[in-house]
């Protein structure tokens, strides 16, 4: 849910404000029962713009509401001065919305207005039309979310336990630049807390963790080696270190390096990182918590954007393999994916009756469980934080999981690495192209076309959008 602000913007003649001031009012309402019927609040400034001096005060009222997105409502033609003095006083983004009707003219007050932004370097959004038309709704909607999405990443910190990991560059990134283009503050711990407070985890929730996933998984496929109850018990108990942090520095998402330290010695990420992101665990539904393996920073702030986007968990992968026999890509790292994607229900015992744990493979000596499962098909938007000679881009692209019966789908695991998390991904992008322009060896996505969205975030937070395929 967005809290929108909602400015209207009138006509600076008072014998002209007079005539339309009922309509103005009228126009605004409507937007405003649009805006909560699709889910958010609405916060509508006391007076109409019809002066420069209201200009001001309405939308230093609004920007003291801190509210996610201001919309600056032109059902009139409207002074375009109003409209900068009022951008003036807002401190966040801004959507002009329009009507096009030849009696009332508020398109014509908007193109002067965002003319005039534009000539400043104001960056902000327009929309137009009628309100009952699916494509000005969309337009709306999508600024409205990406608002939301932009206001919700400024303030917030992230947890990178560890550092860099395994020398991969396109996993770090530079804390100033955070902060200057997201809002997003960094948190740096060390990975040996997670093995100081694991020992202080309550041995019944502990207990009852292991139980849970040994009664209600596909199955714990313990071999007395690299995957024992003590060794899922450690996992389970670094989860609740991991908790434990999170409340403690108060961190809004958080990535895990993971290797080679504790993979080595001490066990796997892969049961933490894979049920911080489910929306349940062994204690009932809880919220999501974004944590990216291998502490990527990047991949890490791409999936926050998306859940706050879209509130449903967000896959994390290598893009490991590409079939081209079926132009499909095998999307697979090593527990990271949330169990929710192994059946996307919303009843956890669905997804978890797709799932096995699977003693870890060679990579990882320390032990413990694989988080192994195929995600559920469907169409998904994929997309990724990327930076071209330190400047931040978004690769955007539309696509689908599939799987292709029991047989094949084991042939194509067996591929790569079985026991890991696979989703088999057809990208609406050719081959070539994906791989010659995609900036890193990490991907996410969440289900459904946030294409719209996206391109919104972008430019809400002033970097260049990259989409590839039918999202360019």
């Amino acid at each position: 849910m967005a809290r929108i602000g909602l400015l209207s913007i009138s006509d600076g003649r008072d014998y002209v404000q007079r005539d339309v001031r009922e309509h103005v009012t009228r126009a605004a309402q409507e937007l405003a029962a649009m805006l909560v019927e699709a889910g958010h609040e609405v916060v509508t400034a006391p007076e109409h713009v019809e002066s420069n001096v209201l200009a001001t005060s309405q939308a230093r009222h609004l920007a003291d509401q801190h509210v996610d997105l201001t919309i600056f409502h032109h059902s009139v033609w409207t002074f375009p001065h109003f409209t900068m003095l009022a951008a003036e006083a807002t401190p966040g983004p801004i959507l002009m919305v329009a009507n096009i009707d030849p009696q009332f003219p508020g398109m014509v007050g908007m193109l002067a207005g965002g003319g005039a932004l534009d000539q400043i370097g104001r960056v902000h959004a327009r929309a137009w039309g009628d309100l009952h038309d699916p494509a000005t709704r969309s337009r709306i909607l999508s600024q409205v979310r990406a608002g939301a999405a932009v206001q919700g990443l400024r303030g917030s910190t992230f947890g990178r336990i560890g550092g860099r990991p395994m020398g991969m560059y396109t996993a770090t990134a530079n804390t100033d630049q955070w902060m200057k283009t997201f809002g997003v503050d960094v948190e740096e711990i060390d990975q040996w807390e997670i093995v100081r407070r694991a020992e202080n985890a309550d041995a019944s929730l502990v207990k009852q963790g292991r139980l849970w996933l040994e009664q209600h998984s596909a199955g714990v496929h313990y071999d007395g080696d690299r995957l024992t109850p003590e060794l899922l018990e450690r996992q389970i108990r670094s989860y609740y270190a991991m908790k434990e942090l999170i409340a403690e520095w108060n961190l809004d998402f958080s990535g895990i390096k993971g290797q080679p330290e504790l993979t080595a010695n001490f066990c796997t990420m892969d049961i933490a990182e894979a049920f911080l992101n489910d929306p349940y665990d062994w204690e009932g539904p809880k919220q999501t918590h974004v944590t990216a393996t291998e502490a990527d920073m990047d991949g890490a702030l791409t999936m926050q954007l998306l859940k706050l986007l879209t509130g449903d968990p967000v896959l994390f992968a290598d893009v490991r393999h590409y079939h081209q026999d079926k132009d499909v890509w095998d999307l697979c790292n090593s527990g990271q994916h949330a169990t929710w994607y192994a059946a996307r229900s919303d009843d956890p015992l669905e997804n978890l009756g797709k799932v096995n744990f699977l003693p870890e493979v060679f990579y990882f000596p320390a032990g413990g469980a694989s988080v192994q499962h195929l995600a559920a098909p469907g169409d998904l938007t994929f997309a990724r934080l990327t930076r071209a000679d330190g400047a931040y881009r978004m690769h955007v692209m539309r696509g689908s999981f599939e799987t292709y019966g029991a047989e094949t789908d084991e042939r194509m695991m067996r591929a790569s690495t079985w026991e890991w998390p696979h989703a088999f991904a057809r990208l609406q992008a050719p081959a070539e192209e994906f791989l010659t322009r995609f900036g890193s060896n990490h991907i996410h996505a969440v289900p459904g076309d946030h294409v719209a969205d996206l391109r919104a975030v972008c430019d809400q937070l002033g970097i260049r959008y990259d989409g590839f395929g039918d999202a360019a």
